[in-house]
């Protein structure tokens, strides 16, 4: 009776266990299908518009109505003054183009990146700015690459290029981070961890112990190194070692020539520090919040915030979740240990 009893309890198990997969699938296609609604491409919003009616609302709490009423007249007629001033002057207030990009492990955010730099490359001049609100704690190393360069064009064409690290920029992070004109951090953000990792999981002595071969013909001595299921020698060891050496001289040159006035031996140990230890190694300029960045240039500015969202089909939304599902799990445990706590 108690091994039907517990018989019965591992078939219920199993059953409730398919049927919430099951229905976890359904929620994601039905959201999938419901996002993809949406459409797709570039959009700008104009951040000064959004800081004027914040304000006014709350303006218009705190004040009487007739107060709030002579008040809004006031800053509207300022307003329409330094336009028509500007206007008479033949040249525009400067612009602030506002870009976001919270990174991933495989830095997907790059497409669209890619996408907003070519849209602003367009319309800026060398007298606009570009502030990137940068949320990256690294990856994959061609993939970062590749939106570090992405950045590195605004810099070519001399457009000034703030990134304002709010949370993190660490690793590949900061290697986009180190492209910037100046860089502003958050007093706790996580600045730093030049340096370069290599993590394989092997299986091969678990598939030896079932009696499993693992066959693997290459052409070329270095073709494959290290692998999940192979055996590893010293040999392929060392050349992985080799390669991840070459990769850190490579992000080590790159930092040092943007940052020129860093130590780089000393901050290119993998470390990271938070903000303010980050300022007194010269990884970053100033102290301070994106939030403040913007409201002060709101004042003499026009801020843009440009944003592309590519149109994905359902197919691809399906696999991009599952894979946004894995890589946020290893960031998880990334996150873990990097966290330090209050006592």
């Amino acid at each position: 009776m108690a091994e039907f009893l517990f018989e019965y309890g591992l078939f219920l198990a199993k059953t409730a266990t398919f049927v919430a997969a099951a229905a976890a699938l359904v929620l994601v296609v039905v959201g999938l299908t419901r996002k993809g609604t949406a459409p797709g491409g570039l959009t700008v919003e104009k951040l000064n518009d959004r800081y004027r009616e914040v304000a006014g609302v709350l303006r218009r709490a705190v004040l009487g109505k007739a107060a709030w009423k002579k008040a809004s007249k006031q800053e509207e007629k300022a307003r329409k003054a330094a336009e028509k001033a500007a206007g008479r002057a033949d040249q525009h207030r400067k612009r602030v183009f506002v870009l976001d990009f919270k990174g991933d492990i495989r830095a997907t955010a790059v497409a669209s990146l890619r996408e907003e730099v070519s849209a602003v490359l367009a319309v800026a001049t060398a007298a606009d700015e570009v502030l990137l609100r940068l949320e990256n704690f690294g990856g994959a190393v061609h993939e970062h690459g590749l939106a570090a360069s992405q950045l590195a064009r605004l810099r070519t064409r001399g457009i000034p290029l703030t990134v304002a690290i709010d949370k993190g920029a660490a690793s590949g992070g900061y290697m986009m981070a180190c492209i910037a004109s100046r860089i502003v951090a958050a007093p706790f953000a996580v600045v730093g961890s030049i340096g370069v990792l290599a993590q394989i999981p092997n299986f091969n002595r678990a598939l030896s112990d079932r009696g499993v071969d693992f066959e693997q013909v290459t052409a070329g001595r270095y073709k494959r190194t290290v692998t999940m299921f192979g055996r590893t020698t010293e040999e392929d060891r060392a050349k992985l070692r080799e390669e991840l050496e070459e990769v850190h001289t490579l992000f080590k040159a790159m930092v040092a020539q943007h940052r020129p006035q860093l130590d780089i031996e000393r901050v290119a140990t993998g470390e990271h520090w938070y903000g303010t230890r980050a300022l007194e190694l010269g990884l970053v300029d100033e102290i301070g919040a994106s939030d403040d960045l913007l409201l002060a240039r709101a004042a003499d500015c026009d801020l843009f915030h440009v944003t592309y969202r590519a149109r994905h089909t359902l197919q691809e939304k399906l696999f991009a979740a599952v894979r946004a599902a894995a890589d946020q799990a290893q960031g998880w445990v990334a996150d873990r240990q990097r966290e330090r706590w209050w006592p």
